[in-house]
């Protein structure tokens, strides 16, 4: 027997190691030919997001990251920080390069790492060694690669196809979950049924609403057909009552045959309950909360707001620390990396409704912990002059010093005595109350 020889995919089918051939393709082998696996159905990086459920996943998780603000800050001696202006802040807030400014970089970048599991910028530097751009790179352009001495580089493919290697330092990488702490794995990949089998109801649902309502109809005739007179009533049938459009004229048939339906309703055949449940598993993949995708079905006011606040906490916050780790340890040299970091600003997410923010604002002020000016920072106010002064409440003194108080060495026994009726005892409080003060300022 013969083989069938074809240069280009005999070429092809000699460098791989498994046994696929044309009689018998591997999955591979339809990726590379561009023919679709299944039924009609091939799960890549970029078809997945034909799934609405997909494609919102990936908007909210990555609008939500490229909206974010990200200052620099600058650590204070002994403790606390203060932002400053710097290249790299300017770089990750207005424009990383002269294409696009801060928003579309990180909504790029987010969508590769979504996706690919990976995401890839080179760095450019000027002849000072200054960091003056990213320019973002496709993932499925770069190839992770090591010199013989173990050196790890990246050998990027542009897309005229030429290559060109770019060191380590040079390349701003961001690694998603994998298993060797070097490249992320492909979550389209790993969840490629669950993809496929949204992607397949969608298609279901288009075909059916396509073919119209005489899908699976049978026609009967008492006698036999000749076969010119059923290719022509094939084509006639097909012509004139197929599709979305025709699917409620009038039919007409000859010769005593018969119509018969023989469709099966999406709802019975749970197409509604399997479309809804793939929406939930896709959710469940890019852990984002179901209300958030339009899926209101067990949504209440009470639990919104807890389930935003547990996006932002378990499905954001882990993909705002891997940008600043890696943009702290990329970007910025090891004398600054001492004195200079950048950091998300989420409290803006976290704030809950008005009366919530009241309470936590009161108890916090209350505690000495925010000033006036602290607040209105928060609620994006300007500071007001003398709002950067602390309180405290004058009728608490620390643990450490409650003996000495009652002992009357912190205060005057004049103060702890009262008097013998309700007003010597208002006038007792009211004198502790000055004292306090007098003493508070003078300790002060």
């Amino acid at each position: 027997m013969r083989t069938l020889k074809i240069p280009i995919i005999s070429r092809f089918l000699e460098k791989r190691s498994d046994s696929s051939t044309l009689s018998n393709p591997k999955q591979w082998l339809y990726q590379a030919l561009g023919i679709p696996f299944g039924k009609k159905i091939y799960v890549t990086e970029s078809s997945a997001m034909r799934s609405t459920a997909v494609l919102t996943c990936v908007r909210i998780l990555s609008e939500t990251v490229a909206s974010l603000p990200l200052p620099v800050y600058k650590r204070l001696n002994p403790r606390g920080r203060e932002r400053v202006n710097h290249r790299i802040g300017e770089l990750l807030q207005r424009s990383p390069n002269p294409r696009m400014t801060a928003f579309t970089f990180r909504e790029t970048m987010m969508v590769h790492i979504l996706l690919w599991g990976n995401c890839y910028a080179e760095i450019e530097y000027d002849n000072r060694g200054d960091i003056v751009a990213l320019w973002p790179i496709p993932p499925h352009r770069v190839e992770h690669m090591e010199t013989e001495a173990g050196e790890p580089f990246f050998r990027v493919t542009t897309a005229d196809g030429k290559q060109h290697n770019v060191p380590d330092y040079a390349m701003f990488h961001i690694p998603g979950l994998g298993f060797d702490g070097k490249k992320g794995i492909s979550v389209i990949q790993w969840a490629k049924q669950a993809i496929e089998l949204a992607l397949a109801t969608e298609q279901f649902g288009a075909e059916f609403f396509e073919n119209g309502t005489n899908v699976g109809a049978v026609v009967t005739h008492p006698g036999t057909l000749s076969d010119p007179a059923f290719e022509r009533l094939s084509k006639s049938l097909k012509e004139k009552y197929e599709g979305l459009g025709k699917s409620h004229r009038l039919m007409l048939l000859e010769e005593g045959m018969s119509f018969s339906k023989n469709t099966i309703p999406p709802n019975d055949a749970q197409f509604l309950e399997t479309r809804k449940f793939q929406i939930l598993e896709i959710a469940r993949i890019f852990r984002v909360p179901p209300h958030m995708m339009a899926d209101l079905e067990r949504a209440t006011f009470s639990n919104i707001e807890h389930q935003s606040t547990d996006f932002i906490v378990h499905s954001v916050r882990p993909w705002l620390i891997r940008w600043e780790q890696t943009i702290n340890w990329k970007l910025f040299d090891g004398t600054e990396q001492k004195r200079l970091y950048a950091e998300f600003l989420i409290e803006g997410y976290l704030r809950g409704d008005s009366a919530a923010r009241a309470a936590f604002y009161k108890e916090m002020f209350n505690l000495g912990a925010f000033s006036q000016n602290d607040i209105r920072e928060r609620e994006n106010e300007n500071p007001i002059p003398g709002g950067d002064r602390y309180f405290v409440p004058l009728n608490m003194v620390p643990l450490d010093l409650l003996d000495e108080y009652y002992k009357g060495k912190f205060a005057p026994k004049e103060a702890l005595k009262g008097g013998d009726n309700d007003e010597g005892e208002r006038e007792g409080a009211a004198g502790a109350s000055a004292t306090g003060e007098q003493a508070g300022g003078a300790e002060g």
